[in-house]
């Protein structure tokens, strides 16, 4: 019995200590993963029936001396990690950013002078040509709530745009809840000041949306949110379509802002809101035709500019009967 309980002991601790691996020394660290490595390693000791005890104590002191020589790690197994350096770094970078708000403060909007931003007709916001310009996006879609769609990012082709793909499903949900389901979505990130403060931009010297995008033939909703705090709004966006043609070449696509239409949770309210342009928080690319298979969206840039005959202000109107207040 005591040979059995050996036995098994045993290879409890080699199944146990395996083979060290980045998981083992991240989670366990290293002198606990070197330990189990070295432990696998150490050589067993077969008693010599005809050596001398002597010998037998000189084989131990250098098995011990090898076991720890084993168990010791290098600096570089284990650098060392201050937090208090690495707070200190975070909080000389946000004033640093802090200061040079400021400074472009001073300058102007954006850190230029007044008279060029007033004479400029035309501006890139997003463009795509490397990979810290696809950080600057996030993709979604309705697996988020059990759905089967899938969207993907990356870089077109020598590195020129920015490729959106992935396969649509509009199988709902087996969650008993979800009645409808089927869509992607591709949504800018939120900019942010010093210390996390968020950012907006400003567009009110601009009356166009402008894209150059490359597509399959699927129609789009091109989103645009507001800058706000209040938690009731936050699913409130303005919203217009955009018809991709399909074929290996490029259009334009002009959208003028007044033709974006006010919705709330997906659906278009009867009460419509001129989009405020100087509380400019995201702009997105929705995808949800109802049409399962793959999509692809190829986009070159994005950006804003003065169109001189579009002199609409709001294209849609309000009814009295429905919004009493407006016509107070």
């Amino acid at each position: 019995m005591a040979l059995v309980h050996k036995l098994l002991n045993g290879t409890y601790i080699l199944r146990k200590c395996q083979l060290p691996s980045a998981t083992s020394r991240l989670f366990l660290g290293p002198q606990f993963a070197d330990y189990c490595s070295s432990s696998l390693h150490k050589p067993v000791a077969v008693p010599d029936k005809g050596g001398s005890p002597q010998k037998t104590e000189r084989d131990l002191q250098g098995h011990h001396q090898r076991e720890v020589a084993l168990d010791i790690t290098s600096p570089e197994e284990n650098p060392e990690v201050s937090f208090d350096k690495a707070i200190r770094d975070e909080i000389k970078e946000h004033f640093r950013r802090l200061k040079d708000d400021f400074v472009n403060h001073w300058i102007g909007p954006e850190g230029r002078p007044l008279h060029e931003i007033l004479l400029e007709q035309a501006k890139v916001v997003w463009q795509f040509r490397g990979k810290e310009d696809l950080d600057k996006w996030i993709v979604t879609s309705d697996k988020m709530i059990g759905g089967r769609s899938e969207v993907f990012l990356k870089m077109g082709k020598n590195n020129q745009s920015a490729l959106l793909y992935g396969n649509l499903s509009s199988e709902a949900p087996q969650d008993g809840e979800s009645g409808r389901s089927g869509y992607c979505a591709m949504i800018s990130r939120v900019p942010k000041g010093p210390f996390e403060r968020k950012k907006s931009y400003d567009w009110s010297q601009f009356n166009t949306l402008y894209l150059r995008v490359r597509g399959d033939g699927r129609p789009w909703m091109v989103n645009i949110r507001e800058d706000t705090d209040i938690i009731q709004r936050k699913n409130q966006m303005y919203s217009y379509f955009m018809f991709t043609r399909g074929g290996p070449y490029w259009q334009e696509v002009k959208i003028p802002f007044s033709k974006f239409f006010f919705s709330n949770q997906g659906r278009i309210r009867d009460a419509q809101f001129q989009l405020l342009l100087d509380k400019i928080s995201s702009v997105g690319f929705t995808l949800a035709d109802k049409v399962d298979g793959p999509f692809f969206l190829e986009i070159d840039f994005i950006g804003v500019f003065t169109d001189p005959a579009h002199t609409e202000e709001f294209a849609y109107e309000n009814s009295p009967d429905l919004t009493p207040r407006l016509f107070k």
